[in-house]
């Protein structure tokens, strides 16, 4: 194997990783992910005989994208090297050593949307029915009860305070994103867990503590103490997985849709500004349909079992 010092465009690469330390100030660690993304240019140069950076024009570059893209490498991965090169090149312009820059208009291309983890309804079930009459577990009820129930993001979770909630009315006014307020309902779990919980917070909360869910130490709890709070759940709960706060979120989504088939009201339960934000719920929709359907219906059946033959 070559060394980066026997490889074509040695010299220019080590002149732009030399102005990126002196006169950026760039980590070292940055400069690393600089070099590495500069390194796959050198070694396509080498499999290619491209001896000088002039010889590097937009098609070779072109042609490096769709062979990393191939491979494996993702969208955020290849954009990221894409403007590494841009930068280098723009350096060699400075420098005289080209005149135009071969990476300008190329576009990395773009990764499929992953789609949010869901639990399904009964693993939501599972999930949320606790058992202990301590104050931790009362608590810790109450809160993935309500969760799970409105659809809260964890700061909406957290910023709540008592007087948000309503609980003869069951709903709960919250805080989102953009200072936005919203109110919400409370399913009767969500409603009975909380009341349970209300009925020993005063002995554990500060006097002046607003908040609705407060830690050991009577104070507001913490966005971290929440997550790992649900870690442990997950665990005692043999839920086979780490259940996040947003996890519940989602999965109030994807049953809502479910049940509803309605992309508006689950627009303004999660408060979205955009319904393409939301939209992302109904592709988790078909994929629960598409599960039915293949265990249900006798002809995928019979596909489902003629492919397991034929492994």
């Amino acid at each position: 194997m070559l060394t980066p010092e026997a490889l074509p465009l040695a010299r220019e690469v080590e002149a732009f990783s030399q102005f990126l330390k002196i006169e950026k100030q760039l980590s070292e660690r940055t400069l690393d992910a600089y070099r590495r993304d500069l390194r796959k240019l050198q070694d396509y140069a080498h499999t290619r005989n491209l001896q000088s950076l002039d010889a590097i024009n937009h098609q070779e570059i072109r042609l490096l994208l769709a062979q990393q893209h191939r491979s494996g490498s993702g969208g955020k991965t290849l954009a990221r090297w894409l403007s590494a090169l841009r930068s280098f090149f723009r350096f060699a312009i400075k420098r005289g050593w080209l005149e135009a820059n071969p990476a300008e208009g190329l576009q990395a291309p773009k990764s499929p949307k992953k789609l949010p983890k869901t639990l399904d309804v009964d693993q939501a079930g599972q999930f949320v029915q606790l058992d202990g009459d301590d104050f931790i577990s009362l608590r810790d009820g109450a809160m993935v009860e309500l969760m799970y129930s409105s659809g809260l993001r964890l700061a909406e979770l957290v910023s709540s305070n008592v007087k948000d909630i309503d609980l003869a009315g069951a709903s709960i006014r919250v805080t989102g994103k953009g200072n936005k307020q919203r109110e919400l309902p409370v399913g009767r779990f969500a409603v009975a867990a909380v009341k349970r919980y209300l009925s020993v917070r005063e002995l554990h909360a500060n006097a002046t503590e607003p908040a609705l869910f407060v830690s050991q130490r009577g104070n507001r709890i913490s966005h971290r103490s929440v997550q790992a709070r649900l870690e442990q759940i997950s665990l005692r709960q043999g839920m086979g997985q780490p259940v996040h706060p947003h996890m519940l979120r989602h999965s109030f989504a994807s049953h809502m849709l479910e049940s509803s088939s309605d992309l508006r009201l689950v627009q303004e339960l999660l408060g979205h500004a955009n319904i393409s934000t939301t939209q992302v719920y109904t592709h988790l929709d078909f994929q629960h349909l598409a599960k039915v359907y293949d265990s249900a219906h006798p002809r995928a059946q019979r596909r489902r079992n003629k492919d397991d033959d034929s492994d």
